[in-house]
């Protein structure tokens, strides 16, 4: 090295002395009200002065290391005088600080490492410093605009960051250098430089231009690990802001193809790329080529979802920036944000409305989406392009309406926006061209029909009913769907009675013939609706013919729907009708209903229980009282037997049909008994077929008898269960246990049971006529003694609060009750 070149050295050590002290003395005249961190500053510089007086005595450090080092603790220190005497110090004053510091810090690493043959106190003198400018810290969060490079990485990186033992960058040239082609520890200085340069104003536009920076820093985010990434992405961020233009340079496929995959990685990372891509949005290139990146459009849908406020709040700008492009509304759709798809549906043009319901009529929704569309009021725009637009404008909002009203909500949604008189103009037109879109129109309608708000429009379901006939059976499956929801809510009493009256009966007839198996269960089901209530000219609206076809289809091998249905309709028939009892008997109906009570089960479907209710409904016309030959005969056919499985496995309804049926077998058991006095007996009868009660020899198939045929204790077993529908039906049963004859016997066999505990709580939580009939059984069973001394005590309690707060008409049969366990005098005003 030349002389001229060590004097330079020693001349610029002597500067930076004299550096030194001016700006000591800047700080110290400082009248700012940063007064404490510049009190700081001021004190890390006097640091500086004897260190540099030894650097400047010793001739031999490496000359030419020292000369770059020294020259860039220069720069840093002309910055520092800047800084004190500027009048705007900076908009963030205590983060400027704190940076000049840690420069000057670094500078001072570079000195340290370029002086390898400085004493070892000086060198430790210098590290000290070194590190005490490298860890200074001012509370400047509050002032702070944006987040630096520098928090990226670890307060030991940012120590190391320039300074290694082969190479010192102190040029834009070395800093690219390290970009383009160094190792991550390598770019990671290199971005904390640049970073450093352009937070400092001291790289130029041009020098970003020749050196081809912002391409770069894209090329190096692909390559990169996270930390880097990330602090490439803020880098970026903060040279756009320091220089609007920079963002063109940032447009190229390639560089937003990385930016983009960053919107999959970590929090952070993604919340940075989406800032970014946001802000150079508003190039209309940049928005045409985000739109086109795979991937792209679903992961700012999935950032907009997140929590993450800010980052949501720049998602769903960038979002919106991008629905000026259909196709990139199309894919917001497809990822579930439907905003601009509305937006379009509601202001687009004539044909962006079609696109963007045909698109929600192909989509998979789920009920979420479904209901995100209709609370953003997708249904409105819907329902006017249907009723006002032309042919595609109605076929396309049709099927979008179709797709979105299987939800409960938008069904409300759909009847408020008064879409049913227009769906039933569109189904009762005779225009050709209008034809197609009768199916989704009766789709729709069948939707709307599970709403109760249906029958808020008047003679809708008789409509409905008039078109059955006109339709194809496509179309006919929806209205029958649309008028069984109709017929089935329980406000639609007067609906029903309504329909009946119009025919709707016979209407319906002959598709149980000519209709296919969908609209025959739909058929029967609807049928079976109708028939429920008055039912005194059920027959004669079915007619002979029909009642044998509707018989057939229970004992065909049809589904098991159907046959609920039909056994319904059967049930629902007025059993007194003999003529309807004779046809059924004729249709071998009773074997094949008993057949299929075989299979019941506790673990029946409900199908399959509903049935058993319905079975048991048409057994009570076989077991009437009045005719005992036809009690005999559906005794052979194992009636009784099935009688009492329903006890056990039939639901509550099933239950009180099934007692109903054995009460009224029971009531001829006493006259049926064979007396043990009988002089026509061959041979003496066993006694196993004694019956106590009876006092005489039964058989469930030759008496009828209820001991015999293992029913009382199942019967008890009813009342003492928490559903009390079958109470009165059951307590009929045991009735017949305590008629005049057989009283007594009775009383005990219900005693042996348990069941007069049961009745006495049927007296507690029954109906009034259950209790009306427990009073009655307890009268009976209380004329013995003993069971009045072992039940009284339980038994008063419940009764005296009958006849003081039950039923006005229960209050004379509670006081006798009570007067006959002798807690009440005879002459009582409850008699």
């Amino acid at each position: 090295m030349m002389g001229t070149e060590i004097e330079t050295s020693s001349e610029i050590v002597f500067e930076e002395r004299t550096s030194v002290d001016e700006v000591a003395s800047v700080t110290k005249d400082s009248e700012s009200s940063l007064g404490e961190a510049f009190t700081e500053f001021s004190l890390l510089i006097k640091k500086l002065s004897p260190l540099l007086d030894e650097l400047r005595k010793n001739n031999l450090v490496d000359r030419d290391a020292i000369y770059k080092a020294i020259e860039s603790l220069e720069v840093e220190f002309y910055r520092a005088k800047n800084l004190l005497s500027s009048t705007n110090i900076h908009s963030s004053p205590l983060k400027h600080i704190e940076d000049v510091t840690q420069n000057l810090g670094r500078s001072l690493g570079l000195v340290l490492f370029a002086g390898h043959e400085v004493s070892m106190a000086n060198k430790e003198k210098i590290e000290a410093l070194h590190k005490e400018m490298m860890s200074t810290k001012f509370d400047w969060c509050s002032q702070r605009e944006s987040v630096s490079v520098n928090d990226v990485f670890t307060e030991e990186d940012s120590e190391e960051g320039i300074v290694e033992e082969d190479r010192i960058i102190l040029d834009i040239k070395d800093v690219v250098f390290q970009l383009s082609s160094g190792n991550d520890e390598e770019s990671k200085r290199a971005i904390l430089q640049l970073d450093a340069l352009v937070r400092e104003n001291t790289i130029t536009d041009q020098t970003i231009d020749d050196e081809s920076i912002i391409s770069v820093l894209c090329n190096r985010l692909s390559s990169s690990k996270s930390n880097n990434r990330l602090a490439i992405i803020r880098l970026l961020r903060s040279m756009i802001r320091k220089n609007d233009k920079n963002k063109e340079k940032m447009e190229e496929v390639g560089c937003l193809s990385v930016l983009v995959k960053s919107l999959t990685r970590d929090v952070e990372e993604r919340k940075e790329a989406v800032a970014l891509l946001t802000s150079l949005s508003d190039i209309p290139a940049v928005r045409r080529r985000i739109g086109r990146i795979q991937g792209c459009i679903l992961m700012l849908v999935s950032i907009y979802n997140e929590e993450d406020q800010e980052a949501s709040n720049d998602a769903g700008r960038l979002l919106n920036a991008l629905s000026n492009n259909i196709q990139n509304v199309l894919n917001m759709a497809e990822a579930g944000y439907f905003k601009p798809l509305i937006q379009y549906l509601k202001e687009g043009s004539d044909m962006s409305k079609v696109l963007m319901a045909t698109a929600l009529s192909r989509m998979q929704l789920t009920d979420q989406r479904k209901a995100s569309l209709g609370e953003y009021g997708a249904i409105e725009p819907l329902v006017n392009m249907f009723s006002r637009g032309k042919f595609e404008a109605k076929l396309s909002a049709l099927s979008a309406l179709q797709n979105l009203s299987s939800l409960k909500d938008n069904i409300q949604r759909l009847i408020s926006s008064g879409v049913v008189v227009h769906l039933l103009q569109l189904l009762f037109s005779v225009t050709s061209v209008l034809m197609t879109l009768r199916e989704p129109a009766s789709a729709i309608l069948a939707m709307i029909a599970q709403s109760e708000r249906i029958l808020d429009k008047p003679d809708v379901a008789q409509q409905m009913l008039s078109l059955l006939n006109l339709s194809s059976p496509v179309i006919q499956c929806h209205l029958l769907n649309a008028l069984n929801s109709i017929a089935g809510h329980t406000s639609a009493v007067k609906v029903r009675k309504k329909m009946k009256e119009n025919g709707g009966i016979q209407l319906l007839i002959p598709f149980l013939v000519y209709g296919n198996s969908k609209i025959r269960s739909s058929v029967l089901q609807l049928i079976y609706t109708l028939s429920k209530g008055d039912q005194q000219d059920l027959a004669q609206q079915l007619g002979e013919m029909n009642i044998n076809i509707i018989a057939g289809i229970i004992s065909q091998s049809t589904p098991e729907s159907e046959k609920a249905a039909a056994v319904g309709i059967l049930s629902n028939l007025p059993s007194s009708d003999r003529k309807v009892t004779d046809m059924l008997k004729h249709a071998n109906m009773l074997p094949t209903l008993v057949s299929m009570l075989s299979s019941l089960s506790a673990a029946s479907t409900p199908t399959a229980m509903r049935t058993a209710e319905s079975i048991a409904g048409v057994l009570i016309r076989f077991t009437a009282p009045s005719d005992k030959k036809l009690q005999h005969f559906s005794a052979n056919q194992g009636v009784i037997a099935a009688l009492v499985k329903l006890l056990v496995h039939g639901s509550v309804v099933a239950k009180s049909r099934a007692a109903t049926c054995l009460a009224q077998l029971s009531q001829n058991s006493l006259s049926l008994k064979k007396s043990r006095k009988s002089n026509w007996l061959c041979a003496p009868p066993s006694m196993d077929g004694y019956c106590e009660v009876h006092d005489g020899y039964c058989s469930p198939k030759s008496t009828f008898c209820l001991i015999k045929a293992d029913a009382v204790a199942h019967l008890i077993r009813v009342l003492e269960g928490t559903e009390r529908e079958a109470d009165e039906a059951v307590l009929s049963s045991l009735a017949t246990l305590l008629q005049d004859e057989i009283w007594e016997n009775g009383s005990y066999l219900i005693a042996k049971y348990s069941g007069i505990q049961a009745i006495i709580k049927v007296l507690e939580y029954g109906s009034v006529k259950a209790q009306e009939k427990a009073l009655w059984n307890l009268e009976r069973i209380f004329r013995v003694e003993s069971h009045r001394v072992q039940h009284c005590e339980f038994a008063q309690v419940v009764l005296i609060d009958l006849a003081q707060n039950g039923d006005p008409k229960l209050k004379p049969a509670s006081a006798k009750l009570l007067a006959q366990l002798e807690l009440l005098q005879a002459q009582s005003s409850y008699f």
